[in-house]
This record gives structure tokens, C-alpha cells and sequence, in this order.
């Protein structure tokens, strides 16, 4: 028996992987988060799984499901939106599997930010702009912030900026980065990432809080720097013409060291 932690995407069914829905498709047990995992990626389960909404439980009860599970001898799916490696509670789920000797895959998803870059149509890092994402949160019930990570302290740094759970508190983020990135730095609010009923709202960073409606005040990043809507960024020399690279060499010497790294070890040159 195995628990595999699937991350399931951003809210669109097809931005599953193609290993989450073989996992989900192989398990006899599917434990989702129903707010935020969309009922189509459920269509994927076995006929006969037992399928339960973990949303309006506590971790003690989510744990008897799976140890009910493991009695069973039963693989279990456990759905959780975006990506596992960020605000999942993926965390404490296997700090107590460990504890139980419970064996655990993980598999990665698309992360909510990613999709909210693409709905953008926005590279967040851009040459001599941006070369840093910062992925962030204000302080909420459920968890404060740690010593040191302060947003005032990440907007010194100019790194494009993606908050997470934190447009209900839109006027004060951005009252704390105006001193830092300017009244007219490009920003966005993507309301529910990639799902049918997405939104998307731009606005010069001073002009956000009055662009957004009262209504939206959760389920949304919020995205700000100036790699967001910046024309004027040098190209990469990873694609120019004089850049050096092993498989587009400029010179004798990188040809033939290409060469030999090729031929050892896929039979033949580029």
C-alpha cells in the first residue's frame, strides 16, 4: 500500500500530468481537496473508489482514512491543487506517515503561479529586468510569518513578486511595495488561475486596489514587477548569434568537445 501525493494542477483538469492520472486511475482510494481540485480530475478514479472530500476535515480524520486504507491493503490518491511543494500541508501528512511506517510517492504539478504567468502570457524573469521569483504570502489565521521574511524585505530586492492568499489584503501590500517598486510598476490580480470562471485584472500597482472587485477576496494571485509589462529588456544571448553553446558552437574547440560528449553518449554528432 502506497499514499501518493499528487499534485493536481491549477484548476484546469487537462494541466493534470500524465503520471498523476495514471496514479489516481491505479488507486482504489481518492482523497481530494474539494474547494479547490475540480470534479473532472475525480473522472479519472476506478469504477468502485472510494472517493471522499477531505475539505471539512481535520488532519486526525484525514489520517484514520488513510490508515483505514493501509489496513486494506488499498493504494490512496491524495489530490491537492497546484503544486505539492508550496502551502499544500503535504508537510505534516508524512511527518505522520513516517511515523506510521505508511510508505509515500510524490508527484509534482502545475503550480498556480505558472498558470497565472501563462494567462498573463508573461515570462516573470526577463534579461537584466528580473532574474528572481519570489514566492510569498502576508500573514494569515493559519500560518504567520516567519522572522526575516518580511514582503518589505522581498520588495527590496526588485525580483518579481507572486503572492499567494493575500489579495483580501490587497490595499496593504501594495501600500508596502509603492516605496519600492513605484506608483506605476505593472501589476496583475488573476482571479481562479486556468479555471472556466478565471479573471484577469492589470493595473499600474497604485491603480490595483480600486481595479479589483470587492467580491474577489480569495482563490487569487497577486503579480508585480516590472518584467510584467516591460518592452524594452536586452535579449538573451542564450539564442544570439556569437553566443557560444555546445550545441550551436563558434568555435573549433566547443565543436569538438560537443562532438565527443554526442558521440559517447547518443551514437552520433548533433
Amino acid at each position: 500500500m502506497t499514499v501518493h501525493f499528487i499534485g493536481a494542477g491549477p484548476g484546469a483538469p487537462d494541466l493534470l500530468t500524465l503520471r498523476g492520472r495514471d496514479l489516481i486511475a491505479a488507486s482504489p482510494v481518492c482523497l481530494y481537496a474539494g474547494s479547490l481540485v475540480p470534479r473532472a480530475v475525480l473522472r479519472h478514479c476506478p469504477e468502485g473508489a472510494r472517493v471522499v472530500n477531505t475539505a471539512p476535515m481535520d488532519l486526525d480524520a484525514i489520517m484514520a482514512e488513510i490508515e483505514a486504507a493501509d489496513a486494506r491493503g488499498e493504494d490512496v490518491a491524495r489530490l491537492h491543487s497546484g503544486d505539492l511543494s508550496v502551502w499544500s500541508a503535504m508537510g505534516e501528512q508524512i511527518r505522520r506517515l513516517e511515523a506510521r511506517g505508511i510508505p509515500y510517492t510524490v508527484t509534482p504539478g502545475v503550480p498556480s503561479f505558472a498558470a497565472a504567468a501563462a494567462t498573463l502570457g508573461a515570462e516573470l524573469t526577463l534579461p537584466e529586468v528580473a532574474q528572481s521569483v519570489v514566492l510569498t504570502r502576508t500573514p494569515g489565521r493559519a500560518s504567520s510569518m516567519p522572522k526575516g521574511e518580511s514582503l518589505a524585505a522581498f520588495a527590496a530586492t526588485g525580483a518579481t513578486l507572486v503572492l499567494h492568499l493575500s489579495v483580501q489584503n490587497l490595499a496593504a501590500v501594495v501600500d508596502t511595495l509603492m516605496p519600492h517598486y513605484g506608483a506605476d510598476c505593472p501589476s496583475a490580480v488573476v482571479y481562479r488561475a486556468s479555471w472556466p470562471d478565471e479573471q484577469v485584472i492589470r493595473a499600474p500597482l497604485s491603480e490595483l486596489p480600486d481595479a479589483v472587485a470587492p467580491e474577489i477576496s480569495r482563490t487569487a494571485l497577486i503579480l508585480v514587477g516590472r518584467a510584467l509589462g516591460t518592452p524594452d529588456f536586452a535579449e538573451s544571448r542564450l539564442y544570439a548569434t556569437y553566443y557560444d553553446r555546445r550545441y550551436r558552437p563558434q568555435s573549433a574547440q566547443s565543436n569538438w568537445a560537443g562532438w565527443k560528449d554526442d558521440t559517447s553518449t547518443q551514437g552520433g554528432a548533433p
